[in-house]
């Protein structure tokens, strides 16, 4: 039986990638860490996609997560900001494969339903159920992002062993063996 989990949890973006990190420890959940990237003072996509990937593997490595969970991205009104974030989740996705740990994404309403029990909860809502869930005194940033990633975290903490309509992913050839049409 394992007696610590960590488990890493990611929004990713181009603007700001949230990430918030979990140990569980005999069943109790804590907070390791939450912060953000702020992306935007690099110059273009790409060098902000090589900064994410860098930085995941980053944090891996400092962190040794056992798992990563990532925010999927949705589809808004704009489809050129959908395809920035999902190049954002495949370039982190990349970095947790790469180093050989399991990845799970889920979708911004069950993140949300998992943490308040609202699909459509605020994301100032999802803060505050946090701080009470981790008993938070302060809440340790100002950023909804981080807060969103750390919900990512605790998501897929409260999910574990009940997954449903989420994509897990062992490594590489798990990842293509369920994406066939992303072969080509």
């Amino acid at each position: 039986m394992i007696s610590e989990k960590i488990i890493l949890g990611i929004d990713p973006g181009t603007a700001i990638m949230g990430f918030g990190i979990i140990s569980i420890k005999k069943g109790k959940m804590e907070l390791v860490s939450i912060h953000e990237l702020i992306l935007k003072k690099y110059p273009n996509h790409e060098t902000k996609l090589k900064y994410i990937f860098d930085k995941t593997l980053a944090l891996i490595d400092e962190y040794h997560p056992d798992e990563v969970a990532l925010e999927a991205p949705f589809y808004g009104k704009n489809v050129q900001s959908m395809l920035k974030l999902g190049r954002a989740q495949g370039v982190a996705m990349a970095a947790s494969l790469y180093r050989n740990i399991p990845i799970t994404e889920y979708s911004p309403k069950k993140i949300k339903m998992a943490i308040t029990g609202n699909g459509n909860a605020s994301k100032e809502q999802v803060a505050g159920m946090l701080q009470n869930l981790l008993k938070l005194k302060e809440f340790p940033t100002k950023y909804l992002d981080a807060s969103d990633g750390l919900a990512v975290a605790v998501c897929h903490h409260f999910n574990s062993g009940t997954i449903t309509d989420t994509k897990s992913y062992s490594g590489w050839e798990s990842f293509l063996k369920q994406n066939p049409d992303r072969l080509k």
